[in-house]
């Protein structure tokens, strides 16, 4: 696709109304192993991803299970899709059992040339709002590569932490999370997927999974905090059901650095800005 067809996309929007519903949220926490937040309470930080999610019909999905491309998102047909990371800033908390709003705005689209091929990166911004107010500005960067052999190690090796928390990603829980989220990305359930079509030798952890039992173990260690801002980088898949462990240091007054990986190295890094 020429510059000029993918700068036609930069600007589009979509808007989307949901309730976010006591009973998905009762789900969700089931999912995390958590206690159900009641209507009127805050959402826990990172779970709007579970909401706002259009509700495609099967013919209308692309064959790694996502939303066939061209529709919102600019397409780029015969590439694999990756939630590369992002950045969230939280003004307000959103209220459970309420209705809500995401705009999302597609900010930038661009072609690259890696190591590995093409590259197409879009960054969308979405604006979460409830009873008018904006409670949560965030920017998602989605990248679409030519089908290539995955990374899988070469990860940093992963810093000395002052928490830290152990996951074992099973199947269900990726199960789980990709239902909640009605996320129908295959790498995530489909072991012949994932692993004859993709190159991955296993089921594919979730990048925003990562990035919220992340976020969690910094508000488990720090619950005084009033986290401002969250930005997180994927650096290598992790592949179910090998663990892996989530862990932070507080390194300067109001920021924490955050990392997830396992023997083999950093999987996914972060930072946090906190009152």
């Amino acid at each position: 696709m020429s510059d000029n067809a993918l700068s036609d996309w930069i600007g589009r929007t979509e808007e989307i109304h949901d309730h976010l519903s006591q009973n998905l949220v009762t789900r969700i926490a089931a999912t995390f192993g958590e206690k159900v937040p009641q209507a009127g309470e805050p959402l826990p930080a990172l779970w709007q991803w579970c909401f706002f999610q259009p509700a495609i019909a099967l013919d209308g999905l692309g064959g790694d299970g996502h939303p066939a491309r061209g529709g919102f998102l600019p397409p780029a047909d015969n590439r694999n899709r990756m939630w590369a990371g992002g950045r969230v800033e939280f003004y307000s908390p959103l209220r459970v059992d309420a209705r809500a709003t995401r705009i999302s705005t597609i900010l930038d689209v661009r072609e690259k040339l890696g190591k590995t091929g093409s590259l197409l990166f879009v960054t969308v911004q979405h604006d979460y709002l409830q009873d008018g107010q904006l409670a949560i500005r965030e920017e998602q960067d989605i990248v679409y590569r030519e089908p290539t052999p995955p990374k899988l190690a070469g990860g940093e090796p992963m810093p000395t932490g002052i928490w830290q928390e152990s996951i074992t990603p099973s199947p269900t829980l990726l199960f789980r999370y990709s239902a909640v989220t009605f996320n129908g990305h295959r790498i995530h359930y489909d072991w012949p997927y994932a692993t004859d079509t993709e190159g991955y030798p296993g089921l594919v952890v979730h990048g925003p999974l990562m990035a919220t039992l992340s976020l969690r173990a910094f508000c488990r260690a720090n619950p005084q905090a009033q986290v401002r801002r969250f930005a997180y980088r994927g650096v290598r898949p992790l592949i179910a059901p090998h663990p892996f462990v989530v862990r932070g240091r507080v390194v300067a007054a109001g920021k924490a650095e955050l990392w997830v990986g396992n023997s083999e190295g950093i999987a996914q890094q972060g930072e946090v800005s906190f009152d």
